[in-house]
């Protein structure tokens, strides 16, 4: 893949996390603003969450049948126009739609993104590493830089100045790459896709069981924690973190301190196989989800950086599982119906959590609901086979085989 097409790819996993991550810190100034309670402004995101779980099917379908490359750009040019028509939104209707444009257009990248990588790279667990370390950088960036432009030109700037950005990338990349396409299709044939691990179909049925419990209560704990966590801040930090500005401050900070994760979870998952990782990664989830329920102060500050390093590297074991026994041809869609677990969930987590805090007035009970999820996740974690889930892979000795879909991958599409 040509080094254009790779900075593209990785600035463009910054920016769907950062659009995804503005409401929760707007949402405290916004809710003010129309005279609504945190529950109730915070309510107006659910469609947003909705249209980037159930778009990822067709966007990987799409992937597969009319090419990455267009997919890509139909990404971040829509994303671009989603963010400009939510920042010029009248009223709580309007800008509800245009939150649900914005995760119409980011349900797009992970499905056909994600392919594009696995199929290239040479250990694919660093390559989404890395590649993981600019969407949490994105994650991290959103709370401060949110904050910043509520406080000093109001909402509607926390969504258009993104906005403006991400079009102006898209025109940039555009312009270098003069007409080809810049995330190497034409490039398919220089290097052979990585090749699938040889597995029993037993063997993979756990795995596809593992995938669908971890995208599911795995994807619950990730998207609670990085909407929950600048209302965790606000409530439980007290001095620490004064004001919109504070809290964001805060929130940034430990989302940044967390952001690299993914590059050494990577690079352990390629040495040693994703069971000891993703063992290790949830057991600690719910160990600190608990903390950060009953603590308030430096010491929930301390557990909230710790719990997101453990779960920013629990991310890539799952895409690393589905690329070593995917056929490149299929990726795409699996990717997608993974995505389509985690990111539904994620829609309900919106209404849960404002729900919860309407009815507890805290976020106590949100933190022990995710740290039950997480335990789930552990639980499942124990089937993983000892052929893709403890130990360096064994691949396929025929090259042909990574072109075909092997039967135990042909089942995973449905699930």
């Amino acid at each position: 893949m040509a080094a254009l097409g790779i900075a593209t790819i990785n600035l463009a996993h910054f920016a769907i996390h950062y659009a995804m991550l503005i409401f929760p810190t707007a949402a405290i100034a916004l809710h003010g603003a129309w005279g609504m309670s945190y529950g109730e402004g915070l309510a107006l995101a659910t469609p947003a969450y909705v249209a980037f779980a159930l778009g990822t099917l067709p966007a990987g379908w799409l992937g597969d049948r009319w090419g990455a490359d267009r997919m890509m750009w139909v990404f971040l040019v829509g994303l671009g126009l989603a963010l400009l028509a939510t920042g010029l939104a009248e009223g709580p209707l309007a800008f509800s739609i245009g939150l649900a444009a914005v995760g119409l257009a980011s349900s797009i990248y992970h499905p056909v993104a994600t392919a594009l990588i696995v199929r290239f790279a040479d250990r694919p667990g660093r390559a989404l590493g890395f590649n993981g370390v600019f969407g949490n950088m994105g994650v991290a960036a959103a709370p401060l830089a949110t904050a910043a432009l509520v406080t000093g030109f109001g909402w509607r700037a926390a969504f258009l100045v993104p906005g403006v950005l991400v079009l102006l990338a898209a025109l940039g990349a555009a312009l270098i790459g003069r007409g080809r396409p810049v995330f190497g299709e034409a490039r398919t044939g220089a290097r052979k896709a990585a090749p699938v691990v040889a597995v029993a179909r037993a063997d993979a049925v756990r795995v596809v069981a593992v995938v669908g419990v971890s995208a599911l209560l795995g994807g619950l704990v990730f998207n609670g924690v990085t909407i929950a966590l600048p209302k965790l801040f606000d409530e439980r930090l007290g001095g620490l973190a004064a004001g919109i500005l504070g809290v964001g401050a805060v929130s940034s900070l430990v989302f940044a301190v967390a952001a690299f994760t993914q590059i050494p979870a990577g690079r352990f998952i390629d040495a040693y196989g994703a069971k000891p990782v993703l063992l290790a990664a949830t057991a600690s989830q719910v160990v600190l989800l608990a903390v950060c329920a009953t603590t308030s102060g430096i010491a929930n500050a301390i557990a909230a950086l710790l719990l997101v390093v453990v779960v920013f590297g629990e991310i890539p074991i799952t895409a690393w599982m589905i690329g070593r026994t995917v056929a490149h041809r299929w990726r795409s869609r699996v990717y997608a119906v993974e995505y389509l677990l985690s990111l539904g969930v994620s829609s309900a987590v919106v209404p849960v959590i404002a729900g919860l805090h309407e009815r507890t007035g805290g976020m106590g009970d949100v933190f022990l609901l995710m740290a039950a999820a997480a335990a789930g996740v552990f639980a499942a974690a124990w089937a993983l086979p000892a052929a893709v889930g403890t130990v360096r892979p064994r691949r396929l000795a025929q090259p042909a085989a990574a072109e075909a879909p092997a039967a135990p991958a042909s089942q995973a599409a449905p699930r």
